[in-house]
């Protein structure tokens, strides 16, 4: 009788534990998207609240040598700790072993790889922000790391989750043949030119070409980028970026029945909800590949600047940052 009533006690409880919201923990707090994604998982009252998982834990991060990391660390954290209760831990890997999904924001992309590398002891499902990493080179030891130690992982731009959905009006094109996608590319000297603001617009890109891209060449003035690629298919894919002249978002999209803007719109609720489903199942919305590809797509434009406008070809740029290793 007493083995029945503990039996039935433990049945009882199991749905109050699944119901249990994930315990997220944050590296880095040196980003805007901190306290936006914590306002967004643990206030219920917020506009666009996510359920699922509260951030209840963080490492601060910081690097000296961006001014825009630096000086926000400190009010960052302030905000964190007063305002949501979050915990500060002095190490990842005391973080890691206390949460159930990590999300890693330093906006300085170059130390992703060395904090992500120091939560795999930990086997929890990793989100990467923007920049996913510093380079190519170091995006293929991330994913040769994720997948040897079997760990989810998952990067992605706001831009691909807009607000307005992407599908329908891409559906009233045809077959596509072409896009044009313009954004804010300001430089940051630590990082290659797009990667530090330019990823956005390379996002929205491939959120509607997808991958395939084989070669690219980039033009370069004072004011605006351009690195226009090839597909496999021959669909042509361009990223504008622009550092003096219009800092919106926009994708143009033409097909064999007409032409659409999308994506002219943007905010974090669609990435929040994703990020959170991924915590959930530990099944990436974006493929690995295609996180790759988007870095690649970046660094054969500055390959192509390198060498005064001249065609890069993908496969080069992958094959020189050790990807063959990383599959």
């Amino acid at each position: 009788m007493l083995r029945l009533l503990t039996i039935l006690a433990i049945l009882s409880l199991s749905p109050l534990r699944a119901a249990e919201p994930l315990r997220l923990g944050m590296i880095g707090l040196d980003t805007s998207h901190v306290t936006a994604f914590a306002k967004t998982y643990n206030d219920p009252t917020a506009p666009g609240y996510v359920a699922g998982g509260r951030v209840v834990a963080a490492f601060k991060g910081g690097s000296a040598d961006i001014e825009t990391s630096a000086t926000r660390v400190e009010g960052y954290t302030k905000q964190l700790v007063e305002t949501y209760g979050v915990k500060i831990y002095d190490s990842i890997e005391e973080l890691a072993k206390n949460v159930d999904a990590i999300l890693i924001e330093s906006v300085d992309g170059r130390p992703h790889l060395d904090q992500f590398r120091r939560t795999l002891a930990a086997k929890k499902p990793v989100f990467i922000d923007k920049p996913f990493a510093g380079s190519l080179k170091n995006a293929v030891e991330m994913v040769r790391l994720a997948r040897e130690a079997g760990v989810p992982i998952f990067s992605s731009s706001s831009l691909r989750y807009a607000p307005e959905p992407y599908a329908p009006k891409l559906a009233t094109v045809g077959d596509i043949t072409s896009a044009y996608s313009i954004g804010p590319a300001v430089y940051e000297p630590t990082h290659p030119d797009f990667f530090w603001y330019g990823i956005h617009c390379v996002e929205a890109l491939y959120t509607v070409l997808g991958t395939g891209c084989t070669q690219v060449v980039r033009t370069q003035t004072a004011n605006t980028d351009v690195i226009t690629g090839i597909w496999s298919d021959g669909r042509v894919g361009t990223a504008q970026g622009n550092r003096n002249g219009y800092k919106g978002y926009g994708v143009t999209v033409v097909g064999t029945k007409g032409v659409v803007v999308v994506g002219e719109k943007q905010n974090y609720a669609g990435l929040t909800v994703e990020i959170m489903k991924f915590f959930q199942t530990g099944i990436s919305p974006v493929p690995l590949e295609t996180t790759l590809e988007v870095l690649a797509f970046m660094e054969a434009g500055d390959e192509s600047k390198r060498r005064g406008g001249a065609p890069v070809t993908i496969a080069e740029v992958m094959k020189k940052a050790g990807y063959a290793t990383a599959k």
